[in-house]
């Protein structure tokens, strides 16, 4: 079958404003719920979408690890080339898509690194193997080959033997604080259900959006 006639019909049960909880990462919470009763796989996965001095759009997918009332979490290398792009432009875009529930939760915010205290944390809890990949790599720079990474998995797994691994000061989280948040209920004929959240002087309003 070629790509232009794929079809998917959307069947499920349609969103009314009244299904709405006024606060969005309240709803967020409860979508994000019914997508792990559902099994969907890595249902915190996002793609984040950012823009550096060069005007380009870069997107890629990360994994959401905390959902706070200031924002959506995500840890990485601050050497990286989307961390580079958020200290040039602090201001991101990310979705969410279940696609077994037929739903896409989208959002807009500034961002801000998180404190060194709660990527402490974070990294705290990190299983041993990932915590020595985050030394190991140099995240966005170009490898000569995959052995030169397992070479340097090796020092950093020497270098730490028998002692808890710190968290290195090249890596922490990124928050984006919502601005803007729009859920989205696949309907049949694309005639699908989209309510946007707009953050105004801290209050939230709700919209009903064409499909």
């Amino acid at each position: 079958m070629s790509i232009r006639d794929r079809r998917l019909q959307y069947e499920t049960a349609g969103l009314d404003i009244d299904d709405l909880h006024p606060d969005p990462i309240a709803q967020f919470n409860r979508w994000y719920t019914q997508a792990e009763e559902a099994q969907i796989a890595e249902p915190n996965a996002m793609t984040v979408s950012t823009v550096g001095l060069d005007g380009m759009p870069d997107s890629r997918i990360v994994l959401a690890r905390e959902v706070e009332q200031s924002g959506f979490v995500f840890y990485t290398n601050y050497s990286s080339a989307k961390s580079k792009q958020l200290n040039e432009n602090p201001s991101a875009s990310a979705v969410f898509a279940w696609l077994d529930l037929h739903r896409q939760v989208r959002l807009r915010g500034k961002v801000h690194a998180t404190s060194p205290e709660q990527s402490d944390a974070y990294f705290a809890s990190r299983p041993r193997e990932s915590q020595i990949g985050a030394w190991a790599s140099a995240q966005s720079e170009q490898l000569s080959s995959r052995a030169d990474l397992e070479a340097r998995v090796r020092d950093v797994t020497q270098t730490y033997s028998g002692q808890e691994i710190p968290r290195p000061p090249f890596w922490g989280g990124w928050c984006i604080a919502p601005m803007s948040m729009e859920f989205w209920q696949g309907r049949p004929s694309r005639l699908h259900d989209r309510f946007s959240y707009i953050n105004e002087a801290g209050i939230w309003s709700i919209a009903r959006l064409s499909p």
